[in-house]
C-alpha cells in the first residue's frame, strides 16, 4: 500500500538504528500492526529464547490506517515472546503515540538486544537517537514523562514508558502512554526493562499518511463517524467510558467477583462507575476518535479533597473492585492509577491479589506467609502494599509478580486450584462459567486468557434471527448455550485481528457498531489507501494471521499452548459451563478454522492460505 512508512531496526547493544522500506509482499499477506509483528517474530525469533534475555525481539507496529484520516485510527500493536506465558506476547495501546510515529514516516520499530545501561529511544522525523536514561531509572511512568519533556524542552512529545514494575522484572509489567493509555497485557513492560529500555519518545512529524483527499475517502470517513455517533450506546460510552458498564455486568450475572467465586457483587451500587461522573473535570480520548471515552477526575470533598486521577476503564473497575471484594469507589480509582504509575497491568495485578485473598480466606496462606498483611477481601490498604511490593520485587508481592501460575507453584498446598489463568495469562472481568462464548475465547486466545483478544460481544449483542443466519442456530447468542459458539468465536477472532492490523479501536468498531462484517473497514481502507481491498480479503488475511499465531505458539511452547480452562470453573454444577460443553465448543472452533482435532492448522489449510513452512 502506498504511503506505508518504513521499518526502524534498533540494536540497543551497538546503538545502531537502521531504516528500511516495508516489505510489500508481507503487507499484501499480513497487512500491518499485529499481522506484520507475528510474521516477523515467526521468521526471526529463535526457538528456546528466554523472554527476558537480550535475544527476545520487541516490535511496535502501527496499523495500516494508524495516523491517517480514518476515525479511531490511533492504535499501536506490540509483540514479543511473553515472559508471563512463554508464548506470543501481545498488547495494544491507543492515545497519540502511534499517530505521531506515522507522522515521522515510521510504520514499525523492531528492537533487539540489550543496552549496557538504561536508555531511551528518541525519534523525530529527521533523526533517531539512543539517549542515556540512567537519570530516569527508578521513576514511575508519569515522573519519567515529566523528566523527559524537561530534558528535551518539548512538552508535545508522546512517550511510551515503563515504571519500576518493568525495571524489576514483574512478569506482567505494562507500558504506559500518557497517564491512562496502557499496553497492558502479557508483560511487554518487563521485556523493555530487561533490555534496559526505559522509554520510546516520539516527536510529531509533518507526514500525513492517507489523507482523505478524494470525495470517496471523505465520504467514507464521514459515514463511519456518523455510524459511530448514531449507534445505540454512543452517548453512554462517551459520557461514562467503560466504567459505566460495571453494574450491567453485575445485572447480567457474568461478573467475576471474589476471584470468580461469585457472578454478582453485593456492594455493586457503591462501585457503579457511573457515580464517577460528578468527579469528571475533563473528557479526552485518542487520536481522531469521536467517542472520547477517557476522563480526568478530581475528588474535591472529604479527606481526599483536591486529589486528581484518571478514570479507570471497565476491566480495572471490576478487577480491582468486585474481583477483590473492594466496595469503595475511590479506592478502586487510587489502585488503578497506582498500577499505571508503577507500570503494572491492572488486570493481572488484581487477579494476583484476588488469588492471594482467596487463598488467605481458605487458610492456604497465613499472615506469616504474607508478611503479616491482612488479606481479607476488600482491604485496600493491604492491596496497595502488595502492588508496591510487586513493582519493587520485594516481599510476598515478588511472588505474586510472577503471575498466578508461577505463584501457585511456589505456594503449593493446592493453590493451583484457585489460579484463574489460561496459558499463564490471568483472566479478565467476565466469569467464564456464566458466559460461554467468552469462556471459549479465554480458552483459545493466542495470548492466553483475555477477553479483548477475542471480543466476542456479539454473543449478547446480536438478535437470534441474525445469529441463525450467520451461525446456523439462535443458541449462538444465548450466553448459557454452547451451540454455534465455535463459529461465533471464529468470526470474533478474525475481526479482532484485522482491527489490530488496521490500527482501529475496538470500542467503536465492535461495542458500538457491532457489525462484524468488516465492510465499513474495507471501504475506509480502500478509499484512503487507493488500493482495492474487500472484506473478504481482510477475512482471508485474518485467517492467515490466526494460523501463524497458532504455529508460533506451538513452535515456542507447545505445553503452554493447550486450549483449556482451569478446573476451578467446572465445580459449580448449576452453571452452563461444563467440560463437555467446552470440549464441544473448542471442536467446533477448530473445525470452523480449518484446523485439525488437536488445534493445529492443517497442511491443506496452510496451502490454501499461502503459508509455506
Amino acid at each position: 500500500m502506498n504511503d506505508f512508512g518504513q521499518i526502524l531496526h534498533v540494536n540497543l547493544a551497538d546503538k545502531k538504528c537502521v531504516l528500511e522500506p516495508v516489505f510489500q509482499d508481507v503487507v499484501d499477506s499480513f497487512i500491518g500492526g499485529r499481522g506484520f509483528n507475528v510474521w516477523y517474530l515467526f521468521n526471526h525469533l529463535p526457538v528456546n529464547t528466554d523472554p527476558l534475555s537480550p535475544e527476545n525481539i520487541l516490535i511496535l507496529s502501527c496499523g495500516v490506517l494508524t495516523g491517517s484520516s480514518a476515525p479511531t485510527a490511533s492504535r499501536l500493536h506490540l509483540n514479543a515472546l511473553s515472559p508471563l506465558t512463554g508464548i506470543l506476547g501481545s498488547s495494544n495501546v491507543g492515545g497519540y503515540a502511534g499517530a505521531w510515529l506515522r507522522s515521522c514516516g515510521i510504520q514499525s520499530i523492531v528492537i533487539k538486544s540489550k543496552a549496557s545501561h538504561p536508555v531511551y529511544l528518541y525519534i523525530t522525523e529527521n533523526d533517531i537517537e539512543i539517549m542515556d536514561a540512567r537519570f530516569l531509572w527508578g521513576l514511575d511512568t508519569l515522573e519519567t514523562q515529566i523528566e523527559i519533556k524537561k530534558q528535551l524542552e518539548n512538552t508535545r512529545v508522546k512517550i511510551l514508558a515503563i515504571g519500576p514494575g518493568g525495571e524489576n522484572g514483574a512478569r506482567f509489567a505494562c507500558i504506559m502512554a500518557d497517564k491512562d493509555h496502557a499496553a497492558g497485557r502479557t508483560g511487554m513492560g518487563a521485556v523493555m526493562g530487561a533490555k534496559n529500555l526505559k522509554a520510546v519518545v516520539i516527536a510529531r512529524g509533518s507526514q500525513k499518511p492517507f489523507p482523505a483527499d478524494s470525495p470517496a475517502a471523505r465520504d467514507a470517513v464521514k459515514k463511519y463517524v456518523l455510524k459511530i455517533k448514531n449507534s445505540a450506546n454512543y452517548k453512554m460510552f462517551s459520557e461514562y467510558g467503560g466504567a459505566g458498564y460495571v453494574k450491567w455486568a453485575h445485572e447480567m450475572g457474568i461478573m467475576g467477583a471474589k476471584n470468580y467465586r461469585q457472578t454478582r457483587f453485593a456492594h455493586i451500587d457503591q462501585v457503579d462507575g457511573k457515580r464517577l461522573k460528578k468527579n469528571v473535570v475533563r473528557s479526552s480520548g485518542c487520536f481522531r476518535c469521536p467517542v472520547q471515552c477517557k476522563a480526568d477526575l478530581e475528588f474535591r470533598n472529604g479527606e481526599s479533597g483536591g486529589w486528581k486521577a484518571t478514570r479507570p476503564e471497565f476491566e480495572p473497575m471490576i478487577n480491582l473492585g468486585a474481583r477483590c471484594g473492594v466496595s469503595d469507589l475511590e479506592t478502586i480509582v487510587r489502585l488503578d492509577n497506582l498500577c499505571s504509575r508503577l507500570g503494572l497491568d491492572s488486570t493481572s495485578t488484581a487477579s494476583a491479589i484476588a488469588f492471594a485473598m482467596d487463598l488467605y480466606e481458605r487458610g492456604i496462606l497465613t499472615p506469616k506467609n504474607v508478611g503479616q498483611l491482612d488479606l481479607s477481601w476488600g482491604n485496600g490498604e493491604a492491596m496497595e502494599i502488595l502492588i508496591r511490593q510487586m513493582a519493587a520485587g520485594i516481599g510476598f508481592g515478588k511472588i505474586l509478580a510472577q503471575g498466578v501460575r508461577r505463584a501457585a507453584a511456589i505456594i503449593g498446598n493446592g493453590a493451583d486450584n484457585y489460579a484463574a489463568h489460561t496459558k499463564g495469562l490471568e483472566l479478565t472481568a467476565y466469569h467464564p462459567g456464566a458466559i460461554l462464548g467468552t469462556a471459549l475465547g479465554y480458552a483459545i486466545s493466542s495470548r492466553g486468557g483475555d477477553y479483548n483478544n477475542v471480543y466476542a460481544c456479539i454473543e449478547y449483542g446480536w438478535s437470534q434471527d441474525k445469529a441463525t443466519k450467520e451461525f446456523g442456530t439462535p443458541e449462538a447468542v444465548d450466553i448459557q448455550k454452547a451451540g454455534g459458539k465455535g463459529r461465533l468465536v471464529r468470526l470474533s477472532v478474525l475481526v479482532n485481528i484485522i482491527l489490530d492490523c488496521l490500527g482501529l479501536c475496538k470500542v467503536p468498531a465492535l461495542s458500538l457498531l457491532g457489525a462484524f462484517d468488516l465492510k465499513y473497514e474495507a471501504k475506509l481502507t480502500t478509499t484512503l489507501t487507493q488500493r482495492q481491498i474487500s472484506a473478504q480479503d481482510l477475512f482471508r488475511a485474518g485467517e492467515r494471521i490466526a494460523a501463524l499465531e497458532r504455529l508460533f505458539n506451538l513452535r515456542h511452547s507447545p505445553a503452554n499452548s493447550v486450549d483449556r480452562l482451569p478446573s476451578m470453573f467446572f465445580k459449580d454444577k448449576n452453571q452452563p459451563l461444563t467440560r463437555e460443553s467446552l470440549s464441544r465448543m473448542i471442536g467446533e472452533f477448530y473445525e470452523a478454522m480449518g484446523w485439525d482435532e488437536a488445534g493445529h492448522p492443517t497442511v491443506e489449510k496452510l496451502n490454501e492460505l499461502g503459508i509455506n513452512l
